[in-house]
């Protein structure tokens, strides 16, 4: 009877989880040319290809900062039900955007957070990300910046000189925010970092910005807590071209990771089922003409036909 039970179970659990699947889409939010006219969006059933929606015009338009910029969206969806994003709204800023939504149509004022203002020699502040810890209920938001004068042993002249390493603030509610704090340090120019769980374990996929001599390629390190500290960094998983803005979903079992080969003027996508050995399946993906750096999630399909309205 127990070992009825057990199956009973499992294949309840398989059931469950086909029925989630079959009732859901993937839902890619990116940004096109420099972020100047705002949020976009494509979805896709299969994780292969994908379809820009409302002809692939912006859904919202950027307000804050002098640049007025909305490059490097990242959406999630926060445990209070609502679609949480930041976004990176200038070249130069010490802040980065945030707004959210319950259909990711109509959106809250946008507001402009100051994370790097009490640093006098930040430069910047790049590709924003949000994490959810249920364990903590908590959400990480983090970054990349350069601070003039910061890890001088990797500094280089070229690219504007820029030396980036990864910074964090946490909030529970998106009101209140935690200091500013070091998220990572690898021993290298780091950016595009994202976030993402697997087990008790969470699992960063970064790029090793450094330029001499070039990397320009995506890893990755482990850590038991969200705010680390992470491992050091592994074997680039990326080939022989230059590659940024990673982002990751699950299919099944398999890991598949998205990234720009910016140099390429395309977009690449790798698998793995143990995030060790990885497969280049980029000339099996489909994405929208000058789709750039964003994330994906997860959508129900009756949030999908709302977004097909507009």
């Amino acid at each position: 009877m127990k070992k009825l039970i057990c199956i009973f179970l499992l294949l309840s659990g398989f059931c469950l989880t086909a029925i989630a699947q079959k009732n859901s889409v993937y839902l890619f939010a990116y940004f096109k040319n420099n972020g100047q006219d705002g949020l976009h969006l494509a979805y896709s059933t299969n994780a292969y290809e994908w379809k820009a929606l409302k002809n692939d015009s912006s859904f919202l338009k950027p307000t804050v900062s002098k640049d007025k910029l909305m490059r490097d969206p990242c959406i999630i969806r926060g445990a209070d039900g609502l679609f949480h994003m930041v976004w990176t709204v200038s070249w130069k800023d010490k802040g980065i955007g945030y707004a959210s939504s319950k259909d990711l149509i109509n959106w809250s004022e946008q507001q402009f957070l100051p994370v790097m203002a009490k640093e006098d020699g930040a430069r910047n502040t790049w590709a924003p990300e949000i994490t959810y810890d249920a364990k903590t209920k908590t959400y990480m938001i983090y970054w990349a910046s350069t601070i003039t004068g910061k890890f001088a042993e990797t500094a280089s002249a070229l690219e504007d000189g820029y030396n980036h390493r990864m910074y964090y603030v946490t909030t529970k509610d998106f009101k209140t925010f935690s200091d500013t704090k070091l998220l990572y340090d690898p021993g290298f120019n780091v950016i595009d970092a994202t976030i993402v769980q697997n087990g008790k374990q969470f699992v960063m996929f970064l790029k090793d910005e450094t330029r001499e001599p070039a990397q320009k390629n995506l890893k990755i390190a482990w850590s038991d807590e969200l705010t680390g500290p992470y491992t050091k960094a592994s074997e680039p998983i990326t080939g022989q071209y230059w590659a940024e803005g990673p982002t990751t979903l699950r299919i099944g079992k398999d890991w598949m990771v998205y990234f720009d080969k910016y140099r390429d003027h395309r977009y690449g996508a790798i698998i793995s089922s143990d995030l060790k050995d990885w497969k280049d399946v980029s000339d099996q993906i489909s994405l929208p003409k000058g789709l750039r750096h964003g994330t994906i999630l997860t959508i129900t399909k009756k949030e999908l036909a709302k977004l097909q309205t507009q």
